[in-house]
């Protein structure tokens, strides 16, 4: 054990004995040797509070946040720190942070309670209420388990949790610990089984049956996540956030104007929810009523002023101006201590947005590395593993794996992948032809990968498994069981037309995969020059999934991988792809279209050339794009960033670039 280990086991043991001068001596100590010691910052936070040196407790805290800005017991004990200086609104705002990013902390938890309790705020009383006792009825362990998960130790966080259900295989929070992990690393089956069984074993913990309903709602089960809502709502009837969560899943399944009403009952009980209001606007986006939308995210972040998501909402729009006032107030945001990584990542990414809207274009890149930064970390996103995923699938899947496995799979022709890289136009191709009477739209579904998820045979979280070797040995029989599988499965998010899209961008990695289950599926990809993509994705915070985005040189060299994995693909599986450039869709739309419309075997309609006419909602970044007509306003945008792009050229290597425009970059 090191000196630190010691010294922090004897501080603890000084603290449990209220001995707070001993312990603050023995934590200045270690931090004469190791300022930014974490657990020396916060238990010297912890024996300065209880001693009333609070403008000490507040510098410990500062200097913890600094180092771990998204640790609950950090705000948990700013929280503490504000209540016994008097400053109850600043205590009761530190809890609800530390409950949003830790939800296992107890005293949180119980001082919330209290507050509500005593503001005769009942549903919000009775939810901490059953928060507390969820809490106090499980072992330490778990709570110990569920804090190391929530400050980001899966592997320790996973062995402990497996190690407690092999003694207690029906502890259902465990099971949701668990589940929380598998979801966390993509294993969205094992999430939804775990949830599934532990709701069966307690049918009355709201909580957990809000956490299984999250899980399919991202499998995009949008009938069982609504059913689930539904049994929440009727058991708790005076919970907002579950009639928040039933608005959610109405707008989910297109009744936009059905949810905005669900949530202008929420709002007349409560005015101030400003995560309702952030969910209206989103609902008036997607409608296309742009104006009503930004009236509800200002309303938000009136509301809430730390309230990132509403500012990045207003960013995200693409169309919005902001105000100076309104620069001036995330600038001041950013100047926090005790800003969540969540809510910076929101304002420097709607900072960047409204940077280059007025020319400031250093400050705007400032920005958006700030945030990209900020993502990369907690994605631990490696170069050297996605090289060697993708490389996997060239190994495996070449011409003799083809030709030994044969012909097979299930037979059908509803599936139009539209697959590629984000914002490489794969959202225009799709509204292009969801104009068509044959062809519905619907959204990126996670189906494809999460068969290759399964396939990967791995009991042990975060491991990289056997796939994609392990389609080797797919039967016939298999191969077209899953087929179907995926055709009925992603049924409930088709009409009648009988063709249908599936634009997720990464089941380019699957195309392998795609081929042997339903050979007989078409495949388009949207393809995007390289320096326009990529500087693309840089500028987008996505919601999940997309961690290669998250640096220059992370998006360079995965733009670089996919040209090679498609090259691949085209040799070994020939015309089984049709590439489509965005740049020729925009000189010449029609004559793209009819190829495309060839290319499926489709007549040709004028509605596939007014695309934007069409009335049907659009849930990514480019919704508001694809509701005008072609416009090269998207080309080009990288050029006032130049100086910066060094390392995306590094990233993208040589051949993908034209010459003079890294001529340009380089000169710079």
């Amino acid at each position: 054990m090191t000196d630190n280990k010691l010294d922090i086991s004897r501080a603890t043991e000084a603290i449990k004995d209220a001995r707070f001068v001993d312990a603050l001596s023995l934590l200045e100590s270690n931090l004469a040797k190791d300022p930014n010691h974490i657990d020396s910052l916060y238990l010297a936070a912890v024996s300065s509070r209880y001693l009333k040196n609070y403008d000490d407790a507040k510098k410990y805290i500062q200097s913890l946040l600094t180092q771990a800005p998204d640790m609950g017991r950090a705000y948990q004990e700013l929280g503490h720190l504000n209540r016994d200086i008097g400053n109850q609104e600043n205590s009761i705002a530190h809890y609800r942070q530390a409950c949003e990013l830790n939800p296992a902390l107890l005293s949180s938890w119980k001082a919330l309670y209290d507050y509500f309790r005593t503001g005769n705020n009942k549903p919000a009383a009775d939810h901490a209420f059953m928060q507390m006792n969820t809490l106090q009825s499980i072992p330490s362990v778990l709570l110990y388990i569920s804090q190391i998960l929530n400050e980001g130790k899966l592997g320790i966080a996973e062995e402990k949790c497996r190690e407690f259900l092999k003694k207690n295989p029906t502890n259902t929070f465990a099971m949701s610990l668990l589940a929380q992990i598998a979801d966390r690393l993509g294993y969205f089956d094992d999430a939804e089984f775990l949830l599934e069984s532990a709701v069966k074993f307690n049918p009355d913990d709201g909580e957990l049956r809000m956490k299984y309903a999250m899980i399919l709602r991202k499998k995009q089960k949008f009938a069982k996540t609504m059913e689930q809502v539904n049994i929440l709502c009727d058991k708790f009837p005076e919970n907002l956030s579950y009639q928040a969560q039933k608005a959610s899943e109405i707008m989910q399944n297109g009744d936009h104007s059905g949810a905005i009403n669900l949530f202008d009952d929420i709002l007349e009980k409560n005015p101030f929810n400003f995560s309702v209001l952030t969910s209206k606007g989103h609902a008036q986006k997607t409608l296309g009523k742009t104006d009503l939308a930004i009236k509800s995210y200002q309303s938000a972040y009136k509301v809430k002023q730390d309230h990132g998501e509403a500012f990045f909402s207003l960013s995200n729009l693409k169309t919005y101006g902001f105000t100076k006032n309104e620069l001036n107030i995330m600038k001041q945001q950013l100047k926090r201590v005790d800003l969540t990584l969540k809510d910076k990542a929101y304002f420097h990414f709607a900072l960047a947005q409204g940077c280059e809207a007025i020319g400031e274009y250093d400050e705007a890149f400032l920005n958006l590395d700030s945030g990209n930064k900020i993502k990369n970390k907690q994605s631990k996103y490696s170069i050297e593993k996605m090289d060697r995923e993708l490389q996997a699938q060239i190994d495996v899947c070449n011409e003799t794996f083809f030709e030994k496995l044969g012909n097979g799979g299930y037979e059908t022709k509803d599936p139009i992948f539209i697959l590629g890289l984000p914002r490489s136009g794969s959202t225009l191709i799709e509204q292009i032809l969801a104009s068509h009477s044959m062809i519905d739209g619907t959204l990126e579904l996670p189906n494809i990968l999460s068969m290759a998820q399964s396939l990967r045979g791995d009991d042990i979280y975060g491991k990289e498994g056997n796939y994609p070797k392990s389609m080797e040995d797919l039967s016939f029989e298999r191969r077209k069981e899953m087929g179907k599988m995926f055709i009925d499965d992603t049924r409930m998010h088709r009409n009648d037309a009988p063709r249908f899209t599936d634009k997720m961008p990464n089941n380019f990695r699957h195309i392998g995969l795609i081929h042997l289950i339903m050979p007989n599926a078409k495949i388009i990809d949207a393809r995007r020059y390289p320096l326009d993509c990529c500087f693309s994705m840089f500028k987008q915070l996505f919601a999940q999934g997309q961690e290669f985005t998250y640096g220059l040189a992370e998006a360079g060299s995965y733009y670089k991988s996919y040209v090679n994995l498609m090259d691949h693909w085209d040799e070994v599986l020939p015309n089984k792809i049709l590439r489509v450039n965005n740049e020729d869709i925009i000189d010449d739309l029609e004559g793209q279209v009819t190829k495309m419309l060839e290319f499926l075997e489709l007549p040709f309609e004028d509605s596939c050339i007014t695309f934007y006419e069409t009335d049907r909602s659009v849930r990514t970044a480019s919704s508001e794009q694809v509701r005008k007509p072609i416009n090269k306003s998207g080309m080009d945008r990288w050029k006032p960033y130049a100086k910066h792009l060094k390392p995306l050229l590094d990233g993208l290597g040589s051949g993908l670039i034209k010459p003079n425009d890294r001529e340009f970059i380089e000169s710079i």
